[in-house]
């Protein structure tokens, strides 16, 4: 059992977010769902929790109504292999009404903050070459959903 699991507070749509979310990421399913009852707050035909893993990590969905929005200052953040992944998971997220963001980051049409980063700049942005660091930089903050070949570029200073 995961010790820490990350609680998304949502107004609705909780089978339409579990759906998206686990159809983009392997080792992603649904592994618990529990609706609201006669005696609930809540309408009996709609999820009340859910219980989710993305990517193997564990994470937990409430309908809890629209008390609490989400807010860029909790994003969820996927390390990507690859451009392919990179933009599969940025049309996949910003698909159906989400916004494009700047430097990776994007918000999804249900408001959930996310970072899609290719491993590579985290290696680009800690080389001990300070001038590569500052192109890549310069880079990255032109851009919205990230371009490896563009970053490599930058990197290599061509």
């Amino acid at each position: 059992m995961q010790k820490i699991v990350t609680n998304l507070w949502f107004d609705g749509r909780v089978e339409e977010a579990l759906e998206l979310y686990t159809s983009l990421l392997p080792d992603s399913r649904v592994t618990r769902t529990l609706r609201y009852n006669e005696a609930g707050m809540g309408d009996p035909s709609e999820i009340m929790t859910a219980e989710f893993e993305l990517a193997g990590q564990a994470f937990c969905i409430i309908n809890g109504g629209p008390q609490f929005t989400h807010s860029p200052a909790m994003s969820l953040c996927v390390n990507c292999v690859d451009q392919a992944e990179v933009d599969r998971l940025w049309d996949g997220l910003i698909s159906g009404g989400g916004d494009e963001s700047r430097c990776g980051w994007l918000v999804d049409r249900f408001g959930v903050s996310w970072q899609i980063v290719p491993m590579r700049l985290r290696e680009m942005l800690s080389s001990d070459d300070g001038a590569a660091v500052e192109r890549v930089t310069a880079a990255l903050l032109e851009m919205n959903k990230l371009d490896i070949a563009a970053l490599e570029r930058a990197f290599r200073g061509k």
